[in-house]
C-alpha cells in the first residue's frame, strides 16, 4: 500500500517515524515509560491518519481541477477524522497517559506531515 503513496508522502512518513522514536527516548528518559508510551502514541496516531489520508489521495480520480481538490478535501477530512477518534481512543483507555506529551507529539509529527509541500517527487 504505501508504495501506492507519492515520493514525498514516503518521505515525510520517514520523517514523522524518526521524530516519534527520538520524542519517545527523550520522553523515556526525561519521563519515564508512561511519558514514552504517551510520545509513541502520538506520533503514532499522526502516522496512521497519515497513511489513510494518503492512500485515500491516491486512490481519487482527479481528471479535472475540482475532482483533485475533492480528493484532497476528502483526504483531508479523513485524516482529521481518524486522528479525532484515535486521539480519543488513547486518551480514554491508557490509564497512565500524559496528555501534554501527546498532544505535543501529536502535534509536532503533524507538522512534520505538511512538509511534504516542500519535498521534491523526482
Amino acid at each position: 500500500m504505501l508504495r501506492r503513496l507519492s515520493k514525498p508522502i514516503r518521505t515525510v512518513m520517514r520523517w514523522q517515524a524518526a521524530a516519534t522514536l527520538a520524542m519517545t527516548l527523550m520522553a523515556a528518559l526525561v519521563l519515564g515509560r508512561s511519558g514514552a508510551i504517551s510520545a509513541a502514541a502520538g506520533g503514532a496516531i499522526s502516522l496512521c491518519a497519515g497513511v489513510i489520508a494518503g492512500w485515500v489521495a491516491s486512490r481519487s480520480h482527479g481528471g479535472s481541477a475540482g475532482g483533485v481538490l475533492v480528493g484532497a478535501l476528502r483526504a483531508e477530512a479523513i485524516k482529521v477524522g481518524v486522528s479525532v477518534l484515535l486521539l480519543w481512543l488513547v486518551l480514554k483507555s491508557y490509564d497512565e497517559v500524559m496528555v501534554g506529551v501527546v498532544i505535543g507529539s501529536f502535534v509536532v509529527t503533524m507538522l512534520i506531515f505538511t512538509m511534504a509541500f516542500f519535498v521534491r517527487d523526482y
